[in-house]
């Protein structure tokens, strides 16, 4: 059709309710971030305690009450209009500051979007005023009028919101099943009360209670309780405190241990300002911290709280109020990063009780055993276990008079030997002393209140993992020549690979060069390993650079090539050691830093208390 006759477009002003009806596609796209927005507006108002309540995943029917400041019967109207909002006051010049935000939020379309999708019936009370109530669908508003305010205060506001989306009903087919909008409303009020541990909460679903939090005291002490409430007393029990602060920006919080993790990244918690975020930058911050700590496939536990001037972050790059924007991302990214790696340093040797929990868990029997069952022989179980067995239901039947006869014959387990040490004070050493080596790969000490058992090729790992990054921080890992060099025979590219990497592999203390087509020699290792398998480092080395990018630096792939190294260059599973190197691996383990796990993020020891042994013996 000629531009001349095509009919020229009109432009048209949208309705209200339509208007609204788009907003509420972008504020409440489900259940869940509507009641996200509803417990923020509690909050905003002051609430000290708020309760949620939903029927049939918040799609049948929300209810929050709380007892904030309240609102009059005239403010009931002005918040149920767009972009009202109590949140911003303009300046002495009259301009409205729209980055100095100090409150949950403030696009002021939370309930007029809200009610746009439903049928809603606001009813509060402010301090000196009769309660009074409006009630709204598909955005006709009837009130408001009188009400019996019946909240939990003196003042507060009770919102109840029914039939969501029931204006909007395509929206209704892209809704999950009622569990899954159900947890998605769990989530979002319990990152609200991790945010808020003075606030009491409580959530009940199909007149069924999910969880009640009672308020905790101001202080890092509340703060931990209510957070492991939530995520569960392990990470209570194997937290470590953060506090730290650089250029106006401020980091709190608490992190798991490394050997407290998981295989996602879903008890990794993120507030800014106080305002629960999911952003890809911190939570890649997190990754990066303990990525000298923990397998690719393993994620921390962690709740961490930034604070900041709120000019120095947009919390409003989303509708949703769940992605943020800062003004210097790297000082934020920097300040997360060296917080986090000074707190688990700070915790030493520690490793987490789940540890200790997960073995004595395997060593209990599922159920109770018998009195005398261990003197018990069964019919038909055969073998060399029957003999023994039978002797000492001898044994016990004398009353102990002699000893049996025929001694039990150990000859069957030769790796298992008590290794003679002097006599030392345990309560000085928190891992012990060392009393035995078995299979010539666990050591076993014995420390003031029960027992430790460290696997010594795993604590020996981040031993020297932890040598060589102070070598390379001082200048260079030391190098020890071979008085006969290893020759590795490799593809041409392999060798091509990792000659070319040659001089930064000098850094790190081994020395190679070119020995004819697809060889290389190694002519030095790092002095701190003492004898090593040179062979098998060069080839996994070849194998690591052919999945690096071809121009990443040897450097940025530091702590992945250095625990090569360092797994390759420890002491070895089944390696005998005298009574003195046992004891000198556990002082050194007592003074590094992160050697309660490995490389890779598993535990290098487990501690048993007496207490817990003896409850497996029935002793308790």
């Amino acid at each position: 059709m000629p531009d001349s006759v095509r009919p020229k477009p009109q432009i048209r002003r949208l309705p209200p309710d339509v208007v609204n009806r788009i907003a509420a596609g972008e504020v409440v796209e489900r259940p869940a971030a509507a009641v996200k927005e509803l417990v923020e507006n509690a909050l905003d108002a002051g609430a000290a305690r708020v309760a949620i309540a939903i029927e049939e995943g918040g799609l049948k029917r929300i209810t929050i009450e709380d007892d904030g400041c309240g609102m009059s019967a005239d403010d009931l109207l002005v918040a149920l209009e767009r972009h009202a909002t109590s949140k911003l006051s303009p300046g002495a010049d009259g301009r409205v500051d729209l980055l100095n935000i100090h409150t949950m939020g403030f696009r002021g379309e939370a309930l007029p979007s809200i009610a746009s999708v439903s049928r809603m019936t606001l009813t509060s009370r402010a301090a000196g005023e009769d309660a009074a109530d409006v009630f709204v669908e598909a955005g006709r508003i009837e009130g408001p009028r009188p009400a019996a305010f019946t909240g939990r205060g003196e003042t507060g506001t009770r919102i109840e919101v029914r039939d969501l989306f029931h204006a909007t009903p395509a929206r209704l087919k892209f809704m999950k099943g009622e569990r899954a909008e159900t947890m998605a409303v769990s989530d979002v009020v319990k990152r609200l009360a991790m945010a808020n541990p003075t606030v009491a909460f409580s959530l009940e679903s199909n007149g069924r209670s999910l969880f009640r939090h009672a308020a905790e005291p101001e202080g890092e002490d509340g703060q931990l309780a209510r957070l492991g409430a939530i995520m569960g007393r392990d990470f209570r029990d194997n937290a470590v405190a953060i506090d730290a602060e650089r250029e106006g920006v401020r980091l709190t919080g608490f992190a798991g241990l490394p050997t407290l993790n998981r295989g996602n990244a879903q008890m990794q918690f993120m507030f800014v300002n106080g305002r629960p975020v999911k952003d890809r930058m911190l939570n890649g911050v997190i990754r990066a911290a303990y990525q000298d700590f923990l397998a690719r496939d393993r994620h921390p536990m962690a709740a961490l709280f930034v604070d900041l001037d709120p000019e120095y972050v947009d919390a409003n790059v989303h509708p949703a109020k769940t992605e943020v924007r800062f003004r210097d991302a790297g000082n934020v990214r920097g300040l997360m990063i060296g917080a986090l790696r000074h707190s688990l340093a700070a915790a030493g040797h520690r490793a987490s009780t789940t540890v200790a929990g997960f073995a004595l868990g395997r060593a209990r029997p599922e159920a109770p055993m018998p009195t005398g069952a261990l003197f018990q022989s069964r019919a038909g179980s055969g073998g060399g276990h029957v003999a023994p067995i039978q002797r000492a239901e001898t044994y016990e039947r004398r009353g102990h008079a002699e000893a049996p006869s025929e001694p039990y014959d150990y000859s069957d387990a030769p790796t298992a030997r008590v290794e003679y040490v002097p006599d030392a004070p345990q309560a000085d050493f928190p891992l012990g002393v060392a009393r035995a080596q078995l299979h010539e790969t666990y050591i076993v000490s014995q420390t003031a209140d029960g027992i430790v058992i460290v696997d010594q090729h795993a604590a020996h790992e981040r031993l020297v993992y932890e040598d060589m990054k102070r070598q390379m921080a001082a200048g260079g890992v030391k190098r020890q020549a071979l008085l006969i060099p290893d020759v590795v025979e490799l593809t041409e590219d392999e060798a091509a690979r990792v000659l070319e990497r040659a001089g930064e592999l000098a850094e790190l203390g081994l020395e190679i060069e070119a020995f004819g087509a697809g060889a290389v020699c190694v002519r030095a290792t790092p002095a701190l390993f003492g004898e090593m398998d040179a062979i098998g480092l060069i080839r996994d080395l070849a194998d690591d650079f052919a999945e690096y990018d071809a121009g990443l630096a040897l450097k940025e792939r530091f702590e992945e090539v250095m625990g090569n190294m360092a797994c390759r260059g420890s002491v070895r599973a089944g390696r005998r050691l005298t009574g003195e190197e046992m004891n000198a691996l556990l002082r050194q383990m007592e003074a590094t830093p992160h050697s309660g796990q490995c490389n890779h993020g598993r535990p290098t020891y487990v501690e048993l208390k007496l207490a817990d042994v003896e409850r497996l013996f029935g002793r308790r």
